[in-house]
Order: C-alpha cells, then structure tokens, then sequence
C-alpha cells in the first residue's frame, strides 16, 4: 500500500543522501523511481540532486506551476511503471503540489518520498513542511547535533562571523557558510562556534 512520507531535518543532516540511498534501494531490485527537485535549488546545476558527500543523480527541476499529478499520470499510462517518487528539498513547493503528491499516493497507488526542512532560519515554518506534518502517512526525524552535542532541531543563518541572521527573505540557497544547524538553546543565543 502506497503511503505519503515525510522525512526532515535540520540542515547538514543528510536528508540528500538519505533520499539517493532509497532511490538506489529501489532501482536495485529492479524498481523504478522519479526524482523531482525545486528549480530554485540549483547550487549543483541543473536536473541535479547532489548530496554535500559527493554523490549525484538525475532528477526534474520543478517549479510552482509544475503539476505533478498530470506529469506522472503521463508516466506511469504512457512509459512505465513508477514505483516510488522522491522529492527533495520539498519545503519549497506549494500547497497545490502538496495535494498533487496525496493523489499519486491515493488514486495512482505510488509512493511519495519527501526530503526537507521543517522550518526556516527564523524557527518559522515552511508551508509545504506544516501540510505535510498535517498529512503524511508516515513522519520521520532524521537527527543530527549541535556543535555543543545535544540534538540540532534548528537552523541558522549566520554571518561570517558565525552571527545569527535574524532579518531577510525567507529562502536563501546556501551549504556551510551559511546555515548552521544547531539546538533551541544555541539557536535563540545566536552563536554558532567557529
């Protein structure tokens, strides 16, 4: 039975990877996956999921507008048989697609995958992850830590310095040098140690 999962985390914790293991677990017994990936994360190119370990597979770049729901219906009726659907960085689509993944999981019997954060550098939450916490089949937290040890459950931005950004656009494509993850305590301090 096809169930709709989320998997998130903070940033750095390998959801990416997490994400290109299943889908080699699939292909490897003979199964066939889709990879789509917002088109406004491109810091490795186009039609590219990379994970920060180096490793790589193709994928479609989607943005709002694309439906995915029509798109797989042309798939799986008219190319092949789809077995599961892995989506990346999926707190950057929309509502509308949100609801798109619950039909290919419900009406075409397709598992959904989705790899992303729960909130942003603000501790706000992203509205495609608050929909999925809402209506995933299956929830899961994939841990990493703090520079302090204890469980990283934010994100920060941060300066140069290693300062806590508090101010600007919700979305800002960055790795390393920009996000830190780190615990509520080191998060509402506004620290990250160099």
């Amino acid at each position: 039975m096809a169930k709709l999962h989320f998997y998130y985390s903070t940033m750095n914790a390998g959801k990416t990877t997490a994400l290109l293991q299943s889908s080699y677990n699939y292909k490897e017994k003979g199964m066939n996956t889709i990879l789509f990936t917002p088109k406004i994360d491109n810091r490795y190119g186009n039609n590219t999921i990379t994970s920060r370990i180096g490793i790589s597979s193709k994928a479609i770049m989607i943005d709002n507008d694309f439906n995915l729901f029509k798109y797989i219906i042309n798939k799986y009726n008219n190319i092949l048989k789809i077995d599961c659907i892995l989506i990346d960085e999926v707190q950057f689509i929309s509502k509308k697609q949100i609801y798109e993944l619950i039909n290919i999981v419900d009406i075409l019997n397709i598992s959904v995958l989705t790899y992303g954060l729960r909130t942003d550098f603000k501790g706000e939450p992203f509205l495609a992850s608050v929909y999925l916490i809402s209506i995933a089949d299956e929830i899961t937290e994939i841990k990493t830590i703090c520079y302090c040890g204890k469980k990283a459950t934010m994100t920060m931005r941060i300066d140069s310095k290693g300062k806590k950004i508090t101010s600007g656009n919700q979305i800002k494509i960055g790795g390393n040098k920009t996000y830190v993850s780190t615990c509520r305590y080191h998060f509402f301090l506004g620290y990250q140690k160099l």
